[in-house]
């Protein structure tokens, strides 16, 4: 099994319901295919570098995931097929980014403990 990440933008358009439901779809088509979640976060509604279908902002989301070769191409054929995708990438992290990936996981989990003691201290 190999450790991989996808990053996609769904279409502005979609209220914040919508919005999680296609995150929950992709993520479901996984774990149903073998693989394991190992993170997903949603980054929100972001403004792009250029327009996409005459889009200036998408929804971001990434998803990492331990799996078989053989479901990236059934993940990249469900991401082509749902209109709500205006771009997509699935790339196989080696080594060293899965122990970036870790890191960078866990900075983020301590960091909003570390807001939260600065606010107390604050007070």
């Amino acid at each position: 099994m190999n450790h991989y990440e996808t990053v996609f933008i769904l279409t502005p358009v979609l209220s914040d319901a919508q919005m999680k439901e296609a995150v929950e779809k992709f993520t479901k088509l996984l774990t149903d295919n073998g693989a394991t979640i190992v993170n997903e976060e949603i980054w929100g509604l972001r403004k792009l570098a250029y327009p996409i279908q005459k889009k200036s902002t998408g929804f971001y989301s990434l998803v990492e995931f331990d799996g078989e070769p053989t479901l990236v191409k059934k993940l990249e054929t469900a991401f082509r097929r749902d209109e709500r995708v205006i771009r997509f990438l699935v790339f196989r992290n080696d080594k060293y980014a899965a122990e970036y990936a870790a890191k960078r996981r866990s900075l983020r989990a301590n960091k909003p403990q570390e807001e939260t003691v600065a606010a107390n201290k604050e007070d």
